[in-house]
This record gives structure tokens, C-alpha cells and sequence, in this order.
């Protein structure tokens, strides 16, 4: 009966293990930027904050127009681009899971003359 119960705790314990570091890994949001011409944005800003507006960070998309934020908490993230006086729409509440790359698109629109 002791070893039936060892066996059980172990096993709780692996359980409850795991569903601790899926709440709380890192996975990455990465996707491209791409122009109102339709082709990949080179040096286009891209911004990421949580999807409470908390913690932004930039980056720059490189010369296929990529962009990555490595390394996110699992959770929901807004993101959006800027290049040239153009923006793309806020893309919000966007899952990133444990383990995982969440992609994304960012179009900019036409260069607007004013700021936003």
C-alpha cells in the first residue's frame, strides 16, 4: 500500500511539474513587415508590448523584412510596424505558447503626413 502511494505522489508531482512550466515558458513572436508595394520592409521599427500595453520592446525587421521578439513569457501580445511615415494596424491579443514561434504579417499602409 506505501509503494502504491509513493508511485501516485510521483506522479503528481510530475504533472504538477509540468503544468507549471507550461504556464510559465517562453515562446517567440516573429513574422515580416511588408509594404503597400507587397514586398518585405527593410529596417521597418516593429513594437511589442503585452496585450495590457505593459513592457514594449522594439526591434528591427532585417533584410528579408523578418522581425522576432525571442524569449516572451506565454501570454497575449500586441504588435505593430512603422517605416517611412507609414504604419501598419495594431495587431492585438496575439497567443504566444510555450515553445513556439507565433508568426505574423504587418502591412504597412500608404505614408500618411500625420503622425499617429
Amino acid at each position: 500500500m506505501r509503494r502504491y502511494f509513493l508511485i501516485l505522489l510521483c506522479i503528481a508531482m510530475l504533472v504538477f511539474a509540468t503544468a507549471a512550466h507550461d504556464d510559465g515558458g517562453m515562446g517567440t513572436l516573429a513574422g515580416t513587415v511588408i509594404g503597400s508595394n507587397g514586398k518585405p520592409v527593410v529596417g521597418a521599427r516593429v513594437t511589442s508590448q503585452n496585450a495590457g500595453g505593459d513592457h514594449p520592446q522594439l526591434t528591427t525587421t532585417n533584410q528579408q523584412g523578418r522581425f522576432f521578439f525571442p524569449d516572451l513569457l506565454h501570454g497575449y501580445f500586441d504588435a505593430r510596424a512603422y517605416h517611412d511615415g507609414a504604419w501598419s494596424e495594431w495587431k492585438h491579443n496575439v497567443e504566444v505558447n510555450t515553445g513556439k514561434q507565433t508568426e505574423l504579417v504587418l502591412r504597412l499602409s500608404a505614408k500618411s503626413s500625420s503622425s499617429k
